[in-house]
C-alpha cells in the first residue's frame, strides 16, 4: 500500500498535478489495514487531474484486484483517462462505477475497456445514464460481445429502451462467457424483451438474467425465465458428462492395460511352445545320429558274418537243428507280442472311448454355459428398458434421476466386466483343454487326429457364435446410444475401436498358432519317418538268423522299452484325469459365481422398484410443495406489484432530478439522441 502511495505522488509530481487529499487520506487509512487488495475510493468526488493519475498509476499495478468507485462525481473525460489506464492492468478483476453518471463518452471508454481487457470478471454500472445514447451503447455492446473473460454484469437503471436492448442481444448472441446479467428499471419493454428472448436461443452460457420493472410482460419474462433455466440445466448435464466421460476414459485405460498383459502372457506361453518343439526336434536328430551310427556298425558286421559264412558252411547241418529250435523260440516271442500288442490296442480304443465322452461333456457345458449368457444378456437388456421407462416417467427430478441412473450404469458395466471375465475363462479353458488334447495326440495313434479336426471345427463354430451374438449386442447397443449424450457416443466409438484391436489381436494369435500346429504336423512327419526306418532296420535285423543271441538280448530290450512305455502312459493318463477334474472344478465354480451374478441382478431388480416407489412418493410431496408455493408466489406478486409502483413514482422523481441536473450542466446544450 505505502509503495502505491509513493507513486501516486511521483505520478502526480511528473504530471504537475496537485494530489487530492482526500485520495490520499484513504490511502493513508487503507495502510493501517495491511492485506487488503481492494482500493475503496467510494464517496470521494475525483477531479480529472486524478482520474488521469489514477489511470495511469493503474496502469501497471499488480496490486489490487478490487476498485471500489461508487459515487465519486467522476466527469466523462475524469472516466476516459481512468478507463483507458484499466485497459492494460492485469490484476483486477472487481470493478464498480455505481452512480457516477456516465453518458457517452463513459459508454465508449466502456466498450474499449471490454475489448482490451482480459482479467476483469465482474463490472457494475448500476445508476448511470448509458442506453440515452444509442451510438454509444452500440460500442459498449460490441465490446461486450467480443469480450471472453466476463462473468457478472449489472445494468440496473441505466435507461435502456428497445433499440438498447437489441443491441445488447445482439452482444449476447456472440459472447459465450457472460454467466449472470442484471437490467432491473430500465425501459426495455416489449420488443427489447423479445430481443433479449431471441438471443437466449442462441446463448447457452448466461445462466442469471433478472429483468424486473422494465415494462415487459408476464409471458415473456417466463419465456426468459424458461430459456436461462434450460441454460443452467445445459451446464450442469455437460458437468455431468465430462465427468462421467473422464471416469469411462479410465476404465478403457484398465481395460487396454488388461488386454495387453493378457496379449503378452499368450506370447509367452507360444514361445514356451516354440522352446519346446525346438527341444524335441534337437532330440529327434540325435536319436537319427544314433540310429544311423547303429546301422554303419551292422554293415560292418554283415561284412563279417559273410566272410565267415564260407567258413561255417560245413557247420550248417548242426546249426540248422539249433535254428530250427530258435526258431520256435522267436514264433513263441512273436505270439507274446501280438497278445501285447492286442491288449495294447484294447486299452487305447478305451481311452479313446473315454476321450470323446470327456469331449462331449465339455462340450454341453460349454452350450449351457453360453445359454446362460446370453439370459444374463436378455435380462441385462430387459434391466435397461425399464431404466428407460424411468426415466420418461420421472423427467421433471432431473438430479435425483441423474444420481440412480449413474449407479445402474456403473452396476452394469461391472456386471458387463464380470460377463467378459468369465467369456475369458471360458475361452482360457478351451485353449487349455486343446494343449491337453494336442499333447495326448503326440502319444496316442492317428486315430485321435480325426477327432481333434471335428472338435476344431466345432469350437470354431461356436466362436462364430459367440461373435454374431457379441455384434448383435454390439448394434443394440449402438441404438441405445445413438439416443443419449455425445459424450456416450464418444464410449460407444472407443469401445469399438477396443473391439477391432481385441480382434485384431486373436486373428494374431489364431495365425500363430496355426504356424506351431504346421510346425507339429512336420515333426509328427518326422516322426513317422524315423518310425519307417526303425521298421526297416527291424526287418534287416530279422533277416540276420545267424545272430540268435543279439536277437534275444534286442527282444528283452524291446520288452523293458514297452513296460516303459506302458508305465509312462498309465502316469500321464492319471495326470489327464487330474487336470480334468481341475476343470471340472473351475467350471462348477464359475457356475456358482453366476448363480451370485443373477442374484445381484434380481437384487438390482428390487433396488430399481423401490427407487420407482420412492420416486412416485417425491412427486406427490413435490406437488404438495408446488401447491404451497403458487399461493405463496400469489402473495408475493401483490406486494411486488406495489413494490413496483412505489418504484416507478422513485424512478420518475430520479428522471426529473437527472433531466434538471443535465439540462444545468455545461453540457446542457447537447442534446441527446432518442
Amino acid at each position: 500500500m505505502e509503495e502505491f502511495r509513493r507513486t501516486y505522488l511521483r505520478v502526480c509530481k511528473e504530471g504537475g498535478a496537485e494530489p487530492q487529499e482526500s485520495v490520499l487520506a484513504r490511502l493513508q487509512e487503507m495502510r493501517g489495514a495491511p492485506g487488503s487488495a481492494c482500493l475503496d475510493l467510494a464517496g470521494h468526488s475525483l477531479s480529472v487531474d486524478t482520474c488521469a493519475v489514477l489511470g495511469r498509476v493503474l496502469h501497471n499495478d499488480v496490486l489490487f484486484s478490487e476498485l471500489l468507485l461508487t459515487d465519486c462525481m467522476l466527469s466523462e473525460e475524469g472516466v476516459k483517462l481512468l478507463l483507458n489506464g484499466l485497459c492494460s492492468n492485469t490484476t483486477v478483476k472487481v470493478l464498480d462505477l455505481k452512480g457516477n453518471n456516465m453518458r457517452a463518452t463513459g459508454s465508449e471508454a466502456l466498450g474499449k475497456l471490454l475489448l482490451h481487457n482480459k482479467t476483469l470478471r465482474r463490472l457494475t454500472l448500476e445508476w448511470n445514464a448509458l442506453g440515452m445514447w444509442d451510438e454509444a451503447f452500440t460500442m459498449l455492446c460490441e465490446g461486450l460481445g467480443s469480450n471472453g473473460y466476463l462473468r457478472q454484469l449489472d445494468m440496473r437503471n441505466n435507461q435502456i429502451n428497445h433499440q438498447g436492448a437489441a443491441e445488447l442481444a445482439l452482444a449476447l448472441k456472440r459472447n459465450s462467457t457472460l454467466q449472470e446479467l442484471d437490467l432491473r428499471w430500465n425501459n426495455i419493454g416489449l420488443l427489447g424483451g423479445r430481443s433479449i428472448l431471441e438471443a437466449l436461443q442462441q446463448n447457452r452460457t448466461l445462466l442469471q438474467l433478472e429483468m424486473a420493472g422494465n415494462n415487459i410482460p408476464s409471458d415473456t419474462l417466463k419465456a426468459v425465465e424458461q430459456a436461462v433455466n434450460h441454460n443452467s440445466d445445459r451446464q450442469s448435464t455437460v458437468r455431468e458428462s465430462r465427468s462421467r466421460s473422464q471416469v469411462l476414459c479410465k476404465e478403457i485405460q484398465n481395460l487396454k492395460n488388461e488386454k495387453g498383459q493378457q496379449f503378452l502372457n499368450l506370447m509367452e506361453t507360444i514361445d514356451k511352445q516354440r522352446d519346446e518343439m525346438g527341444r524335441s526336434t534337437r532330440t529327434s536328430a540325435v536319436r537319427v545320429g544314433q540310429l544311423q551310427e547303429a546301422l554303419n556298425e551292422r554293415k560292418s558286421t554283415v561284412n563279417s558274418l559273410k566272410a565267415k559264412l564260407q567258413m561255417t558252411e560245413a557247420a550248417l547241418a548242426l546249426a540248422e537243428q539249433k535254428s530250427h529250435d530258435l526258431g520256435e523260440l522267436v514264433s513263441r516271442v512273436k505270439v507274446e507280442q501280438a497278445e501285447l500288442r492286442e491288449r495294447q490296442a484294447r486299452e487305447l480304443n478305451k481311452e479313446q472311448e473315454e476321450s470323446v465322452l470327456r469331449e462331449g461333456k465339455l462340450l454341453r457345458e460349454v452350450h449351457s454355459v453360453t445359454e446362460k449368457n446370453l439370459q444374463l444378456k436378455n435380462k441385462v437388456e430387459e434391466l435397461e428398458r425399464r431404466c428407460k421407462a424411468q426415466q420418461e416417467q420421472i423427467f421433471e427430478l432431473k438430479q435425483e434421476r441423474t444420481n440412480t441412473s449413474a449407479e445402474l450404469k456403473l452396476r452394469l458395466a461391472q456386471a458387463e466386466e464380470r460377463l467378459d471375465i468369465e467369456k475369458k475363462r471360458s475361452k482360457q479353458a478351451l485353449e487349455d483343454l486343446d494343449n491337453l488334447r494336442l499333447k495326448e495326440v503326440d502319444h496316442l495313434n492317428h486315430h485321435l487326429e480325426e477327432t481333434e479336426r471335428t472338435l476344431q471345427d466345432r469350437i470354431q463354430k461356436l466362436e462364430v457364435l459367440r461373435l454374431q451374438l457379441e455384434e448383435e449386442l454390439s448394434r443394440a447397443r449402438a441404438a441405445c446410444v445413438s439416443e443419449r449424450a455425445q459424450a456416450e457416443e464418444e464410449l460407444g466409438k472407443m469401445r469399438s475401436q477396443v473391439r477391432l484391436e481385441e480382434q485384431q489381436r486373436l486373428s494374431v494369435a489364431e495365425e500363430k498358432l496355426r504356424a506351431l500346429r504346421q510346425s507339429r504336423d512336420e515333426a509328427q512327419g518326422l516322426c513317422a519317418q524315423q518310425k519307417q526306418t526303425m521298421a526297416e532296420l527291424q526287418a534287416k535285423n530279422s533277416q540276420l538268423v545267424l545272430e540268435m543271441d543279439g536277437l534275444r538280448r534286442r527282444i528283452e530290450e524291446l520288452q523293458q522299452e514297452l513296460s516303459g512305455k506302458e508305465q509312462e502312459k498309465v502316469a500321464e493318463l492319471s495326470r489327464v484325469r487330474v487336470e480334468l477334474q481341475e476343470q471340472i472344478g473351475h467350471l462348477q465354480a464359475e457356475r456358482t459365481a453366476q448363480g451370485g451374478l443373477k442374484e445381484k441382478i434380481a437384487a438390482l431388480e428390487r433396488e430399481a422398484k423401490v427407487l420407482a416407489s420412492s420416486h412416485r412418493e417425491a412427486l406427490l410431496d413435490k406437488e404438495s410443495e408446488i401447491a404451497s408455493l403458487l399461493e405463496k408466489l400469489r402473495l408475493r406478486d401483490a406486494e411486488i406489484q406495489r413494490i413496483r409502483e412505489d418504484e416507478a413514482q422513485r424512478a420518475s422523481f430520479l428522471q426529473s432530478a437527472i433531466l434538471t441536473y443535465v439540462q444545468g450542466s455545461p453540457l446542457g446544450g447537447y442534446s441527446p439522441k432518442k
